[in-house]
């Protein structure tokens, strides 16, 4: 996956100015540089109103008292559709505007979430995806919940209880 990285950096400015080419030969140079900039301009003022929206939604979410978990992977495709935006470019426009519309953004965040296993202040990726070093091997000593001094077998147990530090 890390060599897959410096491809990109390679390959997405050459398709740019490739299609940025051919865009210019059918329209012309001022036509299409016109486009280039409209897009920039409607993108950012999309993502703006798309961004207020989802702050919206997860401050809601925070006051009913649970994880705004969607809204904050809608913040971070947000935040990369802004880049997307701003660079120069038809395929990098298109993709941050695929990323602007709610629909495709939500099934982007449904299926990264899909894959995603929250542990506490870490995370990881399902099926051979991102994994935290060390997220494999159990946390804490007693992650294995034993009664009468057998293993249960059973993992991600929660018990509820309060404590009170005395110092």
């Amino acid at each position: 996956m890390i060599r897959f990285w410096p491809w990109l950096f390679i390959a997405i400015p050459l398709i740019e100015l490739y299609l940025i080419i051919q865009v210019g030969s059918i329209i012309g140079a001022l036509w299409t540089v016109i486009l280039v900039v409209l897009t920039a301009v409607i993108g950012v003022n999309l993502l703006r109103m798309q961004g207020f929206n989802t702050l919206q939604r997860a401050q809601r979410s925070m006051a009913q008292g649970q994880m705004p978990a969607q809204e904050m992977l809608e913040g971070m495709l947000l935040a990369i559709a802004g880049v997307l935006l701003l660079t120069p470019g038809f395929l990098t426009d298109s993709l941050g505007f695929l990323c602007l519309i709610p629909v495709t953004r939500q099934a982007l965040v449904h299926f990264l979430l899909a894959r995603v296993q929250i542990h506490g202040s870490g995370f990881q990726f399902q099926s051979g995806g991102f994994q935290q070093p060390g997220a494999d091997q159990p946390r804490y000593q007693n992650e294995h919940i034993q009664r009468d001094g057998q293993n249960s077998g059973q993992r991600g147990q929660t018990i509820d209880g309060e404590f009170e530090r005395k110092e």
